[in-house]
């Protein structure tokens, strides 16, 4: 996918194609389940305004959905801790990462696996 100044190019480039051509050169497309495209117009208008120098606000923390993150999690009835995908996504955490946890008095850290503790203050 194509952001910044090269967006901004290849915009300026392909001239008077369809809105959909546009997206689809400039890679803001994924795969549907079928085998099919998805255009990603959202995806492509953001960072179109970003790379004009317009500020959507988008840097704060958000979550699906544009909820903001509460930063508070809640133990469920079979007694797991779930995480949630914003959080992850925000650190960049792929599966299969590993962590060691650290219970504290009233906390509990997740030290990614060959970090110590200090590393991640």
């Amino acid at each position: 996918m194509l952001t910044g100044s090269e967006l901004l190019a290849k915009v300026k480039e392909l001239g008077d194609v369809g809105k959909s051509d546009i997206v689809r050169a400039c890679g803001y497309v994924s795969g549907k389940k079928d085998g099919g495209d998805r255009l990603n117009f959202t995806a492509f208008y953001e960072a179109l305004l970003e790379a004009k120098g317009v500020d959507l606000g988008g840097s704060s923390k958000m979550g699906k959905g544009g909820r903001k993150l509460s930063y508070v999690a809640t133990v469920q009835g079979n007694g797991n801790l779930l995480i949630g995908k914003a959080y992850t996504a925000l650190l960049d955490l792929k599966p299969g990462d590993d962590f060691e946890i650290k219970l504290g008095r009233k906390q509990i850290r997740l030290i990614p696996a060959g970090a110590t503790d200090e590393d991640e203050e």
